[in-house]
């Protein structure tokens, strides 16, 4: 799915598809909100980490869990993720591993996070929340799951894409958010805005009066693995929320880009679909390439063939970061 161009308006002006949806829109956010009072929290014996968003889509939420695993790692905690796997047909609690489980199994995001910590896929988040406790997990990072009730959060980050910001404000048909942003925020502890500095002011001027947490700026830029991108003729290819934003990560590394093919969040890579990006590359003398994320679908088979860009979240000022993980721990001690 690819979201409709009126949640994402190029002015300030209220589309009237939003108009005309807004009715739709208040009875979305009224479910959230029942279904937010009416839930029973699972309250788990160590730390638990939301990253979640409100907006549908992509909003750097993968990178942001990947960062925190990593800081979490290095302050010595034993950390675990529990994700719904997304598209993937397991139902769980079961433990991700890359050598025996598929994107068709656990959902792409989960076999990427699995490369970083342990990570469980589990409809019932509750459930998955216990499974990393009983392996022995010190913290558990939730990714995704701000508008559930279905377990507790000691903390909760919300994930925005700098640049898109909260596109026209709408919530769902209306617009991209799952609940007006008030609401979001009244159960957050740190916004986390992602994106270069031009895009963090812009988000500013737009969006800033409305940010009542401590905010932290963020940017996702590529790891330096020696790879000389500068002047390699590229076919490159996406299913991440936004994949304008590979496609310019590339450029900015010099790669000529020949053919830019963007495919839906987490669309199936299919023998056919493979088969004729395979035949574009060939016809354009260019290499074959794509984020880690989509790569994770791929056919074992045909993953040498295709080029990975690998990114990761830098936050500008990791303090406040730091700040929320020694409540965290001061609190835990305490109990």
């Amino acid at each position: 799915m690819h979201a409709p161009r009126y949640w994402y308006p190029t002015d300030d002006a209220t589309p009237w598809q939003a108009t005309l949806l807004h009715p739709l829109g208040a009875l979305y956010a009224a479910g959230t909100r029942r279904r937010l009072a009416a839930g029973t929290a699972y309250r788990a014996g160590v730390p638990v980490i939301c990253v979640g968003n409100v907006n549908a889509g992509g909003t750097g939420k993968t990178p942001n869990v990947i960062a925190l695993a990593e800081r979490l790692g290095s302050r010595g905690a034993t950390v675990a993720i529990v994700s719904r796997g997304y598209k993937g047909r397991a139902v769980g609690p079961v433990q991700v591993d890359p050598a025996v489980h598929t994107a068709a199994d656990v959902g792409d995001e989960p076999l990427l996070l699995a490369a970083f910590a342990p990570t469980w896929v589990a409809r019932n988040r509750a459930a998955g929340v216990r499974a990393a406790e009983a392996q022995g997990a010190t913290h558990i990072l939730l990714d995704d799951g701000l508008q559930s009730p279905a377990v507790h959060k000691d903390a909760a980050l919300m994930v925005v894409d700098a640049g898109l910001g909260f596109g026209n404000g709408a919530v769902i048909p209306a617009g991209p958010l799952r609940e007006p942003v008030a609401a979001a925020l009244s159960r957050t502890d740190l916004v986390v805005t992602v994106g270069p500095r031009d895009t963090q002011d812009r988000f500013t001027a737009r969006w800033g009066h409305l940010i009542t947490r401590p905010r932290v700026t963020a940017e996702l830029k590529p790891l330096q693995t020696g790879m000389p991108w500068a002047g390699l003729r590229v076919l490159a290819f996406a299913g991440i929320g936004h994949p304008e934003k590979f496609f310019a990560t590339l450029r900015g590394l010099g790669a000529d880009v020949v053919h830019a093919e963007p495919l839906a969040d987490h669309q199936a890579l299919t023998p056919a679909l493979f088969s004729r990006l395979e035949r574009d590359a060939a016809t354009h003398a260019a290499q074959l390439v794509t984020t880690e994320k989509d790569a994770v679908r791929l056919p074992s088979a045909v993953r040498p063939k295709v080029l990975t860009l690998p990114v990761r979240l830098s936050y500008d000022d990791p303090a406040p970061i730091d700040a929320l993980l020694d409540r965290l721990d001061r609190e835990a001690h305490k109990e």
